[in-house]
């Protein structure tokens, strides 16, 4: 087949639409069954209680409070404690029901808008060294990273909303809260509202633009009769990736580390950049695969394949690395302002925590280990749909346990939050897909591209 435009088909379109349709569906239920009263969330927790067996003892435990009115009447002022602890406790259960739904849709747009961000931080790399084997890929690269606009959008509504308190993600945003914690007191000359949404600005702003004008730069170095395109590109990439290696830190301490103001941990952009860079080139190779076996994207080998297929087991390494260090450090260190985020998810979220591991470390380290299996499109998608689950389960395990404490479970907002943004993912990319020709035929390192060969 030629190197024609790749056309997006109405089935694909069909496709996209209808996760979309069926993820707002599940969204919408996940709100509309959030509970609005302090009753509500304690009837629901206690329904929740009563279907897992363990009624017995919180009836017990109810009955205890209850029986010992007289001793209470002879203590007022530790009644009227028990009294204020127990709506604090039930205020705080209904934050976290509330944010549910909330966190649910907070997780998947940050998910895939960190899908559409690592990759434009893989093809800037690739633009700034002059890669030789990545120009046959550029077009699925550029592809992708059109969600980024509409991803971070979404994620800045998000955000401007938990500004408004229409959520609790963010505690440090509520007045009431802040004027009883001296540690988030501490830090409001950097976590403000003003300053938070404009330091989002700024970050979706860079990124952003760096975008249409690389794009721009690549779609008009195809009709150009010289390179000039080629060296503009070059030169703005060298420069986006110095804005972006600060912004991405910081990013990941506003977005996410915020939601626990309390925790702090210096690896953590790192860390966030590992999950964000091995999900985005794996975006990439199932993309390319798919492609492929539609008849498109001629010039790419196996050896391309089994780039992308070191590039994600290297990474998965190097995520590893960095999730390790974090870990045991802050473990072995054992500082209670520290070790508490650690076991707050190991007891309440054992199966995702550790089973994240697994799927981002082990299972790739298996299957990609060997060099043969990185040039098979079997291994690379079977490989490459567990790295994305596992990295869905990572964000996951960052932003729940802060936001819903251990009142969580995959139900049918967290899968409705996925699907929606799923679809609406496929639509932007393979719409932004068929708008050019796959291959940059003009760009200079094409041919070399094309005969590349490991």
């Amino acid at each position: 087949m030629d190197n024609g435009m790749y056309t997006f088909t109405n089935k694909l379109r069909n496709f996209s639409i209808f996760l979309m349709v069926v993820g707002f569906l599940g969204l919408a239920y996940g709100f509309l069954t959030a509970p609005n009263t302090v009753e509500e969330a304690t009837a629901l927790v206690t329904d929740a209680h009563h279907g897992e067996g363990h009624d017995e003892g919180h009836g017990a435990a109810m009955h205890d409070d209850h029986g010992n009115g007289a001793a209470a009447d002879s203590h007022g002022e530790v009644a009227h404690g028990a009294d204020h602890d127990d709506d604090s406790h039930g205020e705080h259960l209904l934050h976290q029901l509330q944010n549910k739904p909330w966190a649910a849709l907070y997780v998947a747009a940050f998910f895939f808008m960190m899908i559409a961000l690592g990759t434009l931080a893989f093809y800037a790399i690739n633009r700034a060294a002059q890669a030789g084997w990545a120009p046959v890929l550029f077009r699925v690269m550029e592809g992708i990273t059109a969600y980024l606009l509409p991803g971070a959008f979404i994620v800045f509504v998000i955000l401007v909303l938990s500004g408004m308190h229409m959520n609790h993600l963010f505690i440090w945003m509520d007045p009431e809260v802040v004027a009883h914690d001296k540690l988030i007191q501490g830090k409001v000359g950097f976590l403000n509202v003003p300053g938070f949404l404009l330091r989002a600005l700024v970050y979706i702003g860079g990124w952003s633009t760096y975008r249409y004008f690389s794009r721009k730069f690549s779609l008009a170095q195809d009709q150009a009769t010289d390179i000039s395109n080629h060296k503009k590109n070059f030169r703005i990439s060298a420069g986006f990736l110095v804005f972006f290696i600060v912004t991405e830190s910081m990013m990941s301490w506003d977005w996410i580390m915020s939601i626990d103001p309390h925790w702090f941990s210096t690896l953590f952009g790192w860390y966030v950049f590992a999950s964000m860079f091995v999900s985005g080139i794996t975006s990439i190779a199932l993309i390319t695969i798919y492609l492929k076996s539609k008849g498109y994207l001629e010039k790419v080998n196996d050896s391309h394949i089994h780039d992308l297929g070191k590039f994600m087991f290297g990474i998965s390494i190097f995520w590893t690395y960095l999730w390790f260090s974090q870990f045991m450090l802050i473990w072995y260190s054992n500082i209670p302002e520290e070790v508490t985020y650690f076991i707050t998810r190991i007891e309440d979220y054992n199966l995702p925590f550790f089973g994240m591991l697994v799927m981002n470390f082990i299972f790739p380290l298996l299957i990609l280990m060997n060099s043969d299996y990185k040039r098979l499109n079997y291994f690379i998608v079977m490989a490459g749909i567990v790295i994305l689950l596992g990295h869905y389960i990572d964000v996951f395990n960052m932003i729940m346990p802060s936001a819903v404490g251990d009142q969580w479970f995959i139900g049918i907002a967290e899968l409705g939050g996925f699907t929606f943004f799923l679809g609406l993912f496929i639509f932007v990319v393979f719409k932004e897909i068929s708008k050019a020709p796959l291959h940059a035929v003009g760009d200079p390192l094409m041919g070399e591209s094309e005969r590349f060969h490991y």
